[in-house]
């Protein structure tokens, strides 16, 4: 920074950087739609985990993963948004609350924060150890959910913690003063923890970026594994109930991958505004900073914030997009009428009713058998009754020829006996007249 720049930042009254009052009202609106939303999405969700595991339809590992996730989400809004809209949005330069209160929101706040990210990691590693590694998953203790969401919140305690040290209240100091000018005092980064506030932006970027890195690879080997699965039963063709049963594991687990595809996704997205913004504070000291540079951030700082704040509310939707019995149960939770059957229960339904049709199928493959029997016995006997006038006129010849009598006669009909009679006594007119 030249020695211009530095005039201009002595000189620049900061205030007027401030937004003006439609934008202030605008993102006032935003921010508590945002907040009401999260809020209500994210302790609906919980509700919603509580009664698909009541009911079998999740496992205890993944409703404590997703509880979890949605805690952290709430505290995110809860602690975030109302500081962030009176110290960010209403009043920018000015700061009413002390040193200490500063140091806490800020570690609190980037906790919760990472909280989030974290718990997406353990979530993701536990659904890829279950599908990739499932000997292992079977071998792994009881408390392992236990441990990997300890683990996820200890850490984001660890990432945070140094801010406890590093921000505080300030102002703008400049580069040739010792002491804020123009009374601008708020809460940032503090001038002589200067390193440690840097290490620990770009540490914190760091774990932000493997984060997103590692549950993509997970991602793309749980995909892997299925398609290979699903192929390999398709090829051996296996028994109707099996193959019924891995369906829904499957498609279990193709939920469980898309979740958590589109969580990375939203966390890349919603995420990178805030972390660019974050950088800024970290690649400058605030004394060397400009009036361009200060707006280019205080422009930023509201976008960033409304993106950051969006991924806390995203996560209730996407799971209503990755899963049709979740979305079910959310309108009912959301409606306050629950109507959900427990799995065991509608299982026995559906095999009863699967049953039933099995013992009707032998009734109505006998009946039809039957019927095709008596068909072909009718047949059959249309098919003797026609040739027996032809039969028995050969019958009757033969009988004359060879001169025996009424033996044969006594199968015939009436009509065909008068007609034999009267050929027999014409026979023996003629043998007598010879």
């Amino acid at each position: 920074m030249n020695f211009e720049d530095a005039e201009i930042a002595e000189e620049k009254n900061w205030h007027e950087l401030e937004s003006n009052f439609s934008v202030k009202v605008f993102l006032t609106v935003l921010y508590s739609v945002i907040l009401v939303t999260g809020i209500l999405g994210n302790a609906v969700t919980i509700r919603v985990t509580q009664v698909l595991r009541r009911n079998g339809y999740l496992q205890r590992n993944v409703t404590d993963h997703m509880v979890s996730l949605a805690c952290s989400d709430l505290l995110v809004l809860l602690i975030g948004m109302p500081v962030e809209l009176y110290s960010a949005t209403w009043f920018p330069f000015t700061t009413a609350s002390g040193d200490a209160s500063c140091k806490i929101y800020n570690f609190l706040f980037e906790a919760c924060s990472y909280a989030t990210i974290l718990n997406v990691a353990t979530l993701s590693f536990e659904r890829y150890t279950a599908i990739c590694h499932p000997f292992h998953f079977k071998a792994l203790t009881g408390r392992r959910t236990s441990c990997l969401i300890a683990f996820a919140w200890l850490a984001s305690v660890a990432v945070a913690l140094p801010l406890l040290v590093a921000t505080g209240t300030e102002g703008h100091v400049p580069i040739r003063e010792d002491r804020p000018a123009q009374n601008l005092t708020f809460c940032t980064n503090l001038r002589e923890h200067w390193v440690m506030y840097r290490v620990s932006i770009y540490s914190a970027f760091i774990v932000y970026m493997v984060v997103l890195v590692c549950v993509a690879v997970m991602c793309r080997a749980m995909i892997l594994v299925l398609r290979k699965s699903m192929g390999a039963a398709g090829a051996n063709g296996a028994g109707g109930a099996s193959r019924h049963e891995s369906s829904k594991v499957k498609m279990a687990r193709k939920q469980t991958i898309l979740f958590l595809g589109l969580i990375v996704g939203s966390l890349m997205v919603c995420w990178m505004p805030n972390q660019v913004r974050r950088l800024m504070t970290a690649a400058v000291p605030k004394s060397d900073w400009t009036v361009s540079y200060f707006r280019s951030y205080v422009t930023l700082h509201p976008v960033g914030d409304t993106f950051f704040y969006l991924s806390s509310v995203l996560n209730p939707f996407l799971y209503n997009l990755s899963s049709r019995q979740f979305r079910e149960v959310f309108l009912q939770v959301f409606r306050c009428h629950i109507t959900v059957e427990h799995v065991n229960k509608r299982n026995v339904l559906r095999s009863s009713e699967a049953a039933s049709a099995r013992s009707l199928r032998p009734l109505l493959l006998k009946s039809l058998r039957l019927s095709k029997a008596s068909r072909s016995t009718t047949r059959d006997s249309k098919d003797t009754e026609a040739p027996r006038p032809v039969l028995t006129t050969f019958q009757t010849a033969s009988t004359t020829d060879s001169g025996v009598g009424s033996d044969t006669q006594e199968t015939l009909c009436l009509a065909e006996l008068s007609d034999s009679t009267s050929k027999t006594k014409r026979a023996v007119l003629s043998e007598s007249e010879i």
